[in-house]
């Protein structure tokens, strides 16, 4: 039988994931411990709380699996909160889940399962795996719902980095699974979590306000510029350029008679600018650190669909490859708010193509 290390967050996802992998492997169970502040550790809206580690163990303990807790506190304030920071005070716009995705869970999560000597590593994440022998390529896709239609939950965006050798040791059991019935699942097998919520914030910081939180990391304070229009006309006084993200409404503090929104920011002048709605669209984008998925090199201009945000729909486009190994992707129809940090994901239908970091 093979063996598989169950990620196990303590919600309802990964524990129903558990229940549809220990039929037919032996299944290990792990929760990552990935910092000690007490505010974070007592949050319920998260992942990573001390309640979803104690609720990781009950369920493993209910099928008489062994559970395990890594400490991966150094890697995750080196690789996502440290990146989250860095990337904000340069005036992007980061995800420090998918990072988190990328440098912990499917790299020193899948680092520690192999050394345990198992042959997988499974999460319940909602998207699925599968190899293509034609393309001699395993393929990230889509996860699937009622009839074969595509999962409202779907969570393939947020895996874009995987690579061909973590895709060849990953299961995804809830790959062809709705949510009403994991929590259907959950609920049959008398789960604690049945009914738990889904986390909703960035773990580390709970409360969602990240300016704080780069504050009290820091121990620095980020000093006041100038709001100005599109045409550079000084409207007013920021509060710090860590305060706002582009297509930003509400909190800006200033008032111009007319709806406002963050247009631009600009590090070295240590501006903000405001602008109207109709200032936040674009119709192309260019991406670095690109990790291609089905294809191995994008060599020729290719039509896809892309998301430049998890919630977003997605919007057909043409990609071309550039000299310096980044992306050019030009939009049939104007983007609303595309910002630098963020992840953009191609897709060929419900394959994912490849992603990168917009820069």
């Amino acid at each position: 039988m093979k063996k598989v290390m169950l990620a196990m967050s303590g919600g309802v996802d990964s524990s129903a994931a558990l229940v549809l992998l220990k039929e037919k492997y032996e299944v290990i169970g792990a929760t990552l411990k990935l910092f000690d502040d007490e505010e974070y550790t007592k949050a319920t809206k998260t992942c990573c709380s001390l309640e979803d580690v104690i609720d990781a163990k009950v369920v493993a303990s209910k099928f008489n699996v062994p559970h395990y807790v890594f400490n991966f506190k150094k890697r995750f304030e080196d690789q996502v909160i440290d990146n989250f920071i860095n990337s904000y005070i340069n005036g992007k716009t980061p995800n420090p889940c998918i990072d988190c995705n990328r440098f912990i869970k499917f790299s020193a999560m899948l680092e520690r399962a192999l050394a345990l000597g198992c042959d997988y590593l499974a999460t319940g994440h909602y998207a699925r795996v599968c190899y293509d022998e034609d393309k001699k390529r395993y393929l990230l896709k889509k996860a699937l719902g009622e009839n074969g239609e595509e999962n409202p939950k779907d969570q393939s965006y947020v895996l874009c980095f995987l690579t061909q050798e973590q895709l060849s040791h990953l299961l995804l059991p809830l790959g062809e699974v709705t949510k009403d019935k994991v929590r259907g699942l959950a609920a049959d097998n008398h789960l604690i979590n049945a009914k738990k919520p889904d986390s909703q914030d960035i773990c580390f910081v709970p409360n969602g306000d990240y300016s704080q939180f780069i504050r009290k990391h820091t121990g620095k304070e980020y000093s006041s510029g100038n709001f100005i229009d599109t045409r550079g006309n000084i409207l007013g006084k920021h509060n710090g350029i860590i305060n706002y993200t582009i297509g930003q409404r509400k909190g800006l503090g200033i008032a111009l008679g007319k709806p406002a929104y963050v247009v631009s920011k600009d590090i070295e002048e240590n501006t903000v600018t405001i602008g109207d709605n109709s200032d936040l669209f674009s119709k192309e984008l260019f991406a670095t650190e690109i990790n291609y998925v089905s294809i191995e090199k994008l060599e020729s201009p290719m039509r896809v669909k892309a998301k430049t945000r998890y919630q977003q729909k997605e919007s057909a486009c043409t990609i071309y490859p550039l000299k310096n190994g980044e992306i050019h992707a030009v939009f049939d129809e104007e983007q609303r708010a595309i910002t630098s940090g963020q992840i953009v994901v191609f897709y060929d239908n419900d394959i994912v193509v490849a992603g990168g970091i917009i820069k």
